[in-house]
């Protein structure tokens, strides 16, 4: 998406593109200070940092078990930083190695049924949480929400992934 550009400066965002910024810092703001996934994890029962959290729901939500680089992809973070994750999941036995294969070198990982289990109830937890922060929308406002933040962050994720090429 091309970004617009007011009369006064060719160079400067049009104002109802620049009004969204603040927004999401006071979005984004807003959920740390609530604390909303820490608050999710609680509820799940889980004991567990954010970091690994995201993947037990990043491999819950997959098709498929994953290879670490899959799941760092996925959630934008490097390797090592997942490979750290998985191994506190492993002890916690939340998820388990199986054999890739196409590659009998290589290693997936998937969740248990117990680490299958605490995903759906932090999913819920945070699900709950903002079904009633939107209570008061109608059905059409929730399923607008839904595509536009869908497609905005799939527009920010390609944008960032072509500077990152660039």
């Amino acid at each position: 998406m091309e970004s617009e550009v007011n009369a006064e400066s060719p160079d400067a965002p049009s104002a109802d593109v620049l009004a969204v910024v603040p927004r999401l810092a006071q979005l984004s703001n807003a959920v740390s200070r609530g604390r909303l996934a820490e608050r999710a994890a609680e509820a799940a029962g889980l004991a567990l940092d954010r970091p690994a959290v995201g993947v037990l729901v990043t491999l819950h939500v997959a098709d498929r078990p994953l290879r670490i680089g899959e799941i760092a992809e996925r959630m934008q973070v490097v390797g090592p930083h997942v490979t750290r994750q998985v191994q506190a999941l492993e002890r916690r036995g939340l998820v388990h190695r199986v054999s890739d294969p196409h590659d009998r070198r290589a290693s997936l990982i998937e969740p248990t049924e117990q680490g299958a289990q605490a995903a759906n109830r932090y999913a819920a937890s945070l699900v709950g949480w903002f079904s009633e922060a939107i209570a008061g929308w109608t059905d059409d406002e929730r399923a607008d929400l839904g595509r536009l933040l869908c497609r905005l962050v799939d527009d920010v994720t390609a944008h960032l992934g072509r500077l990152e090429e660039g």
